[in-house]
Formats: C-alpha cells, sequence, structure tokens
C-alpha cells in the first residue's frame, strides 16, 4: 500500500486462487506482495499459472486495481482511463479523492460505501476497530492509573460517544478491558469492573450534559459517524473537563483536512492523527504541535488514535477482508460496471452500485 511502514495488509493467497477460479485472465501482484505477513511468493505462484509478479507502475496499469487503501495522486495517475479502482475511498469525508479520480478518468468502487439494502456496511472490519482499539487504550489506563489492578479501586468510568456498530463493539469491549484474558485475572482478584455509558450522538450537542459525563470518565471513545465532519463532537476546551489521567481513544479516524472547504477535524479536538507506525501520543508528544493552525490543542490527555486500527492485526484482518471483497470481485470480473442498477435484481449488483463513484455521487446529490 505503499503507506507507513507499519501498514502490512495484503491480501491472502484464497482470495487470489478465487479471483483465477472466477475469470480473471491474469492476476499481476507488486514485488514483494505478502512478505509483511511473513506469505512467500511461491504459495501465491503454486494457486495457478495466470499468477505473476511484476513492478508498482505495471500493477497499476491493470484493468481493475485492488487495494485496501487509496493509492496517491500520482499512482492514480498510472492507471489507464476506464480501468475501475477498488479500494476503501471515503467519498462522503474525502472529496478531493472523488476530484482525483475523476480528473483521471478512473472507474471506483468504495469498499466502505457497499451496503446492503439497509444500509448496512458488507466490507468491514468494525468489531477489529472496536475491539483493537479498546485493548490498546485500556493498556495505556493500565500503565497511568496508580491502582489499575488493585482491589481497593473504583470500578473504572467509560463514555462512548456513538452508539453504531462501532460503538456497540466498542462498549462490549470496554466492559472486558478490551482483553478477556485481562478481566479473568482482574476478577480473580477481585478487583472491581468497569462502568460504561453510551451516549448518542443525538446527546452530544448538550454542553452541560457533555462536560458533566466528561468529568467522570476515565476513558472516553469517540466511535461517532458525523453528518458534518467540518465540527467536533468534542471541542477542545470541553476536553480541560477530563480527569487528569483520562485516556482517550478515537475510533472514528477522521482526519484533519485543512484544505476542504470547509474545513474537516476531528470529533474529539487536538487529537494526533494516528497510523499504524503510532497510534499512542503521550500529552508531550511532539505530534500534538503538528496540527494544523485552526485546531485547538491547549487542553491534552493521553489519547490513541489509528487510521486502520484492525491493521493492528493483519493477518486476521485481512483474512475478513479477503471473504467480504470476493464476491464484489467477482462481479466486476464478470458484470461490466456500465451495467451495475440499485434496483437489479441481485443483491450483490445492488450493494456494488451504492458504492460505485458515479451512482455515489448521483445519490450523494440528491
Amino acid at each position: 500500500m505503499h503507506k507507513e511502514a507499519g501498514e502490512r495488509r495484503d491480501f491472502l493467497p484464497p482470495l487470489v486462487a478465487s479471483l483465477c477460479r472466477d475469470g480473471a485472465s491474469e492476476v499481476v501482484l507488486e514485488e514483494g506482495y505478502g512478505t509483511g505477513l511473513g506469505i512467500s511468493p511461491s504459495a501465491y505462484l503454486e494457486l495457478d499459472e495466470r499468477v505473476r509478479f511484476a513492478g508498482y507502475r505495471e500493477v497499476l496499469e491493470q484493468d481493475i486495481v485492488v487495494v485496501l487503501r487509496c493509492p496517491d495522486e500520482e499512482a492514480v495517475s498510472w492507471m489507464r482511463p476506464g480501468a475501475l479502482l477498488v479500494s476503501m475511498l471515503h467519498f462522503p469525508t474525502r472529496p478531493s479523492r472523488i476530484h482525483m479520480l475523476e480528473a483521471a478518468g478512473v472507474g471506483a468502487l468504495s469498499l466502505d460505501s457497499v451496503r446492503d439494502d439497509t444500509g448496512r456496511r458488507l466490507v468491514e472490519n468494525l468489531r477489529a476497530v472496536g475491539w483493537n482499539g479498546v485493548e490498546a487504550a485500556f493498556k495505556e489506563l493500565a500503565r497511568i492509573h496508580p491502582n489499575f489492578a488493585h482491589p481497593s479501586r473504583r470500578p473504572l468510568r467509560v463514555t462512548c460517544l456513538g452508539s453504531g456498530a462501532v460503538g456497540g463493539y466498542a462498549a462490549h469491549a470496554a466492559t472486558r478491558y478490551g482483553d478477556a484474558r485481562l478481566r479473568e485475572e482482574l476478577v480473580a482478584k477481585n478487583v472491581p469492573g468497569v462502568e460504561v455509558t453510551v451516549v448518542d450522538f443525538d446527546l452530544t450537542w448538550h454542553e452541560d450534559y457533555m462536560l458533566s459525563r466528561l468529568e467522570q470518565a476515565d476513558l472516553l471513545i469517540d466511535a461517532t459517524s458525523r453528518l458534518d465532519p467540518s465540527r467536533p463532537v468534542v471541542p477542545n476546551r470541553w476536553v480541560a473537563a477530563l480527569p487528569a489521567d483520562a485516556v482517550v481513544l478515537d475510533l472514528s479516524s477522521d482526519p484533519y483536512l485543512p484544505d476542504a472547504d470547509p474545513p474537516l477535524v476531528k470529533g474529539i479536538e487536538g487529537v494526533p492523527h494516528g497510523d499504524l507506525d503510532q497510534w499512542v501520543f503521550p500529552t508531550d508528544d511532539p505530534a500534538w504541535g503538528r496540527q494544523p493552525d485552526a485546531v485547538d490543542t491547549t487542553n491534552r490527555r493521553t489519547s490513541l488514535s489509528c487510521y486502520a486500527w484492525p491493521g493492528i492485526q493483519p493477518h486476521a484482518c485481512m483474512e475478513v477482508y479477503g471473504e467480504q471483497v470476493g464476491p464484489f470481485l467477482t462481479l466486476a470480473l464478470s458484470t461490466p460496471v456500465a451495467e451495475w442498477d440499485e434496483h437489479h435484481g441481485d443483491h450483490d449488483v445492488r450493494a456494488a452500485s451504492r458504492g460505485e463513484l458515479s451512482r455515489w455521487a448521483t445519490t450523494a446529490a440528491r
């Protein structure tokens, strides 16, 4: 993916094998593909004679290009007009990507916008987002809290903002410290557990209520999905209400985009934007000083943020994504994009059409 060094997520051999079975005339993998996961080239090559390795640019010149995270603008410019990019493109919060793809004449299927008839995402690893993030956050709490594992401490208090799928997983994970084995150890020592309060997004608008909640929170989790990502859920001045040893966990992982119109910000203002190289930010970390000028970082707490929480456990993550992505790659191989239709009789065609760039843009404009 040509991202940070810690990004090691490549699709596994079973998905490549399925592409050969489903009609790909050739499957071209970039040199070194899979090695970050400890997978040897032979594990791919022995699948089918149609599988081969090539350089990055040649891979991008194929009819369908599949990569979990969006390539940069130069890489997209190497794609041929009319080709299809299949990736997590996040159209609602990355408007610049839409312009980039349209300028290059490249079609796109945004995997995060592939949804069933009820609006549920079909390519997601939201459980890993919730559990991986919460586990990491409790490790920091255990480091900071003076009596974390002592029977004399009061119950730990968690406030989770957002009650959707990510919030649901996060709340469940928080009741178990993000780690079932750690929970068993603490229960055996008679250590009080965790109290979780889930605050729906509609309630986060009420300042007095929010300040009263923040004053009690040992762990604050942002799992919201905002209609307006230009406005934070928790302005930085509210962060001052958190106890000094509280921990903040950003699961929404929206970026700061100061050049967007209007500029986009994180749900909890000031928190650095983390990745798979660094997702823990103590209050004196230099990353706080690298925020856009308009972002207030005055009030700080130990914070965790990662663009890709599932990637902390990359092999398990790609097992999930491979199973979910497979049907839509089969569709892309068998049915021209021009024939996709949200009202089609086939469930997969309807779902894919909701994530296809031109149809998504039409729906978003309504």
